[in-house]
């Protein structure tokens, strides 16, 4: 320990949870005396979505299963009605007083960065869309809270941390940080609920580009097929891209596990077939994504095409299935 003062928020409740964006919404929507589950301030958040990603300058394709960094912030702010104060900058001086004065002034901050950088964080990738909550500091190190996987209430050094924030590229965002304050009143959950599925739903089934959405899976199932032949390490990028689906922060199934978590709350709120529909078909595709994981991890570690040959039809599968579902969950309040 040092012997500097430590300057921290009170009553901060570190729980870690499963994924980045939701735990720091969780750990600065407590603070506010609003206590949700992750499940639904993902789903309240209209997280769930579908991305297949690739380029020539890529190593391997990347799956995606949640729309982009802090847009589910912004769709929860819209939907609680809380005030969203965000800040960007280029100067990391002012970047780093924008987050003294936030925790002086007793408030926790959200903040965007390269996970790369974090003293504790033992998988060395870039990913620039990381989102962590910041409680304190002292001269040498900044107390945040991260999911489960990376440790909960965790520190790292002042100098790591600015490297983090300052990071460029892919989903990174100019020192973003942000506070959340929440209404006197809270809207109705069933009253919000309805809109942030349908919403969620709504792109889902119409995506711009074929990449995305339930034609985003298709295209995955047929592409996955030649996965063998896209790396020069099977070995090694196989199993990477299955355990990001399974487990890297997305609470499991590709976030097909909170969705199905959130809905299976909302029918506790709700009553309506459409919703019961709708979970009852994200709980068998939840299980669904597990599988095809597995089978992909299992094909780089084998060699054996015929596991991709599998993990392809199970997609497809899946792309009808949460078509269906989410043609289901449109239906709601209709």
């Amino acid at each position: 320990m040092h012997d500097e003062p430590l300057t921290t928020v009170t009553d901060i409740d570190a729980r870690g949870a499963q994924h980045c964006e939701t735990t720091a919404l969780g750990v600065l929507l407590r603070h506010r005396g609003l206590d949700l589950s992750e499940p639904m301030l993902f789903g309240l958040g209209s997280g769930l979505s579908f991305i297949y990603w690739d380029s020539k300058n890529m190593g391997f394709p990347f799956l995606g299963g949640r729309v982009k960094p802090f847009e589910l912030t912004r769709n929860l702010a819209t939907r609680l009605e809380l005030e969203l104060l965000f800040q960007e900058t280029t100067s990391p001086r002012r970047a780093w007083q924008n987050v003294v004065a936030a925790i002086d002034a007793g408030h926790p901050v959200g903040l965007q960065l390269d996970s790369y950088y974090l003293d504790y964080f033992t998988s060395k990738v870039h990913f620039g869309g990381h989102i962590v909550a910041m409680y304190g500091y002292d001269d040498h190190d900044a107390y945040l809270v991260d999911t489960d996987q990376q440790g909960g209430a965790v520190s790292t050094s002042l100098t790591s941390l600015a490297e983090a924030r300052a990071a460029r590229g892919p989903m990174t965002a100019k020192h973003r940080s942000f506070t959340l304050t929440a209404p006197r009143e809270l809207p109705s959950l069933p009253d919000q609920i309805i809109p942030a599925i349908t919403a969620c739903a709504d792109a889902f089934l119409n995506p711009p580009i074929a990449n995305l959405g339930h034609r985003g899976i298709e295209k995955t199932g047929k592409l996955v097929r030649t996965w063998l032949g896209r790396t020069d390490n099977a070995q090694r990028d196989l199993p990477q891209a299955a355990l990001l689906m399974e487990k890297a922060g997305t609470g499991g199934a590709l976030f097909r596990n909170l969705y199905r978590d959130f809905l299976g709350e909302c029918t506790q709120l709700l009553d309506s077939s459409h919703l019961r529909t709708g979970h009852a078909l994200y709980t068998e595709a939840a299980n669904l994504w597990t599988e095809a994981a597995a089978l992909i991890a299992t094909a780089g570690e084998s060699g054996d095409a015929q596991c991709l040959v599998q993990a392809g039809s199970i997609l497809c599968e899946l792309s009808q299935l949460e078509r269906e579902a989410m043609q289901a969950l449109s239906r709601l309040g209709r």
